[in-house]
């Protein structure tokens, strides 16, 4: 039986924000600039997770060796940088399920592998997500996940006293973090999860097909 939580880590993107679009933007940008064919929004959307290394793999396929990736990695960031909140937003209940969690006092954070200045660039656009306990980005230790490191870093961060956390995330790394970390892991289905992934051998104690199923367990 699960302990209902004292403290609520979330991954970011494809678990708190709907990024997949801005990201593709940037890979189609750099694809049109090199007149290669672009990608669509299905085929791109369940690597959105896995940053730009998984995007410019998935873009130039085998050809990608043949590149400069320091460089298009670095021209994928740019463009990233300057169009990050374009067609971004919440995934549909995450602003319900923070409101809850705010007027329940419980304590809750943000757990990324997104790199500091992204991550903090975007949520100047989502001020609920910016008021929240603790941001632990891809880059603020030494070790990112599937380590798990970060995430006991942002509970210690929290200060409370032997707490049952959750953490919540759309990616098996997210998943094997946070059971490494003796945590609560929560899958969210509704995130970048492709028909192919088999879920059921990350070993999560809890998937949740929408955000709002979250308030069941407050």
């Amino acid at each position: 039986m699960l302990t209902n939580p004292d403290a609520i880590l979330f991954d970011l993107d494809g678990t708190l924000l709907d990024t997949a679009k801005d990201l593709g933007n940037a890979l189609n940008h750099i694809l049109s600039s090199l007149q290669r064919p672009t990608v669509a929004y299905d085929t791109y959307r369940n690597i959105a997770s896995d940053g730009a290394k998984g995007l410019l793999e998935l873009g130039f396929g085998e050809d990608l060796e043949s590149f400069d990736f320091a460089m298009l990695r670095q021209q994928f960031l740019d463009y990233y940088e300057n169009n990050i909140c374009v067609d971004t937003e919440y995934f549909t209940g995450i602003e319900t399920v923070l409101l809850t969690l705010n007027q329940q006092n419980i304590p809750w954070g943000i757990v990324t592998n997104k790199p500091e200045f992204l991550t903090l660039q975007l949520l100047e656009s989502f001020p609920l997500l910016k008021n929240c306990s603790v941001i632990v980005s891809g880059d603020s230790l030494n070790k990112r996940k599937p380590h798990p490191l970060p995430l006991l870093h942002a509970e210690q961060a929290l200060g409370l006293s032997s707490p049952t956390t959750w953490y919540i995330g759309d990616a098996q790394r997210d998943i094997q973090a946070a059971n490494a970390a003796n945590m609560v892991s929560v899958i969210a289905e509704y995130g970048y999860i492709s028909e192919s992934q088999q879920t059921d051998i990350w070993h999560a104690d809890l998937s949740i097909a929408k955000p709002d199923d979250l308030l069941a367990y407050l």
